[in-house]
């Protein structure tokens, strides 16, 4: 069986159409976008999870699946009301404590002032225990003479006794005073604290 020429040339036409084809192919191969890749064999994907790092509600989604994503681009909005409350209570409580902290300060001044008032009335009723001691002693000088009563020297007994229980108690409320300073200091290193507690927070 005879094949004719023009079959011949047919089928060359159709093998160089073919080849040309098939290089015009290969050379658009090179032109694919960046970051697409051409070629035969198998693709396995790896599933990757994201996460935030605190819970809440998704308020909004801004890729859809199967989107191409960079680094750092937003994938979605939390919702952040219960976030924004929880910060706001945070705030009040610093503020809350802030103020304690200012509260405890003038808790401390006020004690303070109180300890030197105490201090005052202390030496006020030591310079009265003097006076009285000096006077009990010049009355019982006078008594053995028998110039003055028996009563007059018993006032000034009484009198120096008096004056005794008198420093006593004075020292008794400047000792008061201390412990209360020593009180409200320790509210002031609480109140301090619980600033610390509240920026941490």
């Amino acid at each position: 069986m005879k094949v004719s020429p023009r079959w011949l040339i047919l089928g060359a036409l159709i093998a160089i159409g073919a080849a040309g084809y098939y290089a015009w192919q290969r050379s658009k191969d090179g032109q694919l976008p960046e970051g697409i890749a051409s070629g035969n064999g198998r693709i396995e994907a790896v599933e990757i999870d994201v996460s935030t790092k605190a819970a809440g509600r998704i308020k909004e989604i801004l890729v859809g699946e199967g989107d191409f994503v960079k680094a750092g681009q937003v994938l979605a909005r939390m919702d952040i009301a219960q976030l924004e409350a929880q910060r706001r209570q945070a705030e009040a409580q610093l503020q809350r404590a802030t103020i304690g902290v200012e509260t405890a300060g003038s808790l401390v001044t006020q004690r303070e002032a109180e300890k030197t008032a105490a201090g005052a009335v202390v030496a006020q009723r030591e310079a009265e225990l003097d006076a009285a001691d000096r006077t009990l002693a010049r009355s019982q000088q006078l008594a053995v003479n028998n110039t003055v009563s028996q009563q007059v020297l018993d006032n000034d007994r009484a009198a120096e006794q008096s004056a005794k229980a008198a420093v006593a108690a004075a020292q008794a409320q400047l000792a008061a005073s201390e412990a209360a300073i020593n009180a409200a200091r320790a509210q002031v290193v609480d109140a301090k604290a619980a600033v610390d507690a509240a920026q941490a927070a």
